[in-house]
């Protein structure tokens, strides 16, 4: 399966008899489906269908979907309501006009309310169950364009994130070899902070302090953390080449990512080894952000 960006837009219109309807819909980052979508007035029925269809189609992220439809003007009919011009005709023979005030025009009566009537074509029920299942088709059309648009943006984002990781597990191996990490160098940095505290100290306990450097030792270890990350990034490159709909699984990753590194940067005793770790947090920061576009 390949991967999907959260991001994306289509378009698709078409028009059935006298009516013109189009769909637009467009995607973004979110934790869920959050599906909003807009249709005109007595559209209910179909606009039931349409979110099963998007849900069907969109497993995550904020969609935003609206139907727009017209008429065709030639398909409306206009007349003149002759009843209410008669009945205007006859109110206003009854009305004496003051001095100077010319009779009522015939583009002043038409464009009294009622008098000029706009009719639509009557359409029966099998015209609409028609025109809505066009428009359902279409909506098809529009969902297989935004998923195409999600998949070539999913591809890109994949090949960052697998560089990323690449970058990750480098800076891992560089921690491993680092020579701050040697049973020697750690052995010489707790001598230096032993003989510091038994200088001018005769009341300290040798022994005690022993135990206590030996202790520190264990606990400035980051092999644990080292283990952890590199089943992190296996685990990553694994649903990477899975693909489908697995932006939350790493996400959850990138959290893992986060934490190892974090303790590794608060294990570490050492200029260098700090160093690594800071770089290792900035791209472990820069991953989780791109991870978080992915379906």
């Amino acid at each position: 399966m390949t991967l999907s960006s959260m991001t994306g837009f289509a378009r698709a219109h078409d028009h059935f008899g006298p009516c013109r309807y189009a769909w637009e819909i467009k995607t973004v980052n979110s934790k869920g489906l959050d599906l909003r979508l807009r249709a005109p007035q007595g559209f209910d029925a179909l606009e039931v269908k349409a979110r099963a269809q998007i849900s069907q189609r969109v497993a995550r992220g904020a969609c935003f979907a609206n139907l727009s439809a017209k008429r065709d003007d030639s398909a409306v009919v206009t007349r003149i309501n002759r009843e209410a011009l008669e009945t205007i005709l006859q109110a206003l023979e009854d009305v004496p006009l003051p001095g100077g005030l010319r009779p009522a025009s015939l583009d002043g009566l038409l464009a009294l309310r009622g008098v000029v009537e706009t009719i639509e074509p009557e359409e029966d029920e099998a015209q609409r169950a028609a025109l809505e299942e066009q428009m359902l088709a279409t909506l098809s059309i529009a969902l297989e364009a935004l998923a195409a648009s999600r998949e070539a943006e999913g591809r890109a984002l994949g090949q960052i994130l697998v560089a990323r990781l690449e970058r990750i597990e480098d800076l891992a191996t560089q921690a491993e070899q680092s020579p701050a990490r040697t049973p020697e160098a750690i052995r010489a940095r707790l001598a230096q902070q032993v003989a510091a505290l038994l200088e001018g100290a005769s009341s300290l306990d040798p022994q005690r302090l022993h135990q206590e450097a030996v202790m520190l030792a264990v606990k400035a270890d980051i092999r644990e953390e080292l283990d952890r990350l590199a089943a992190h990034v296996a685990s990553a490159r694994a649903l990477l080449a899975l693909g489908g709909p697995i932006g939350r699984r790493l996400d959850f990753l990138a959290q893992e990512l986060s934490r190892e590194t974090n303790t590794l940067c608060a294990k570490s005793n050492d200029p260098a080894l700090t160093a690594i770790g800071l770089e290792l947090k900035i791209e472990v920061e820069q991953w989780r952000e791109q991870a978080q576009n992915i379906e």
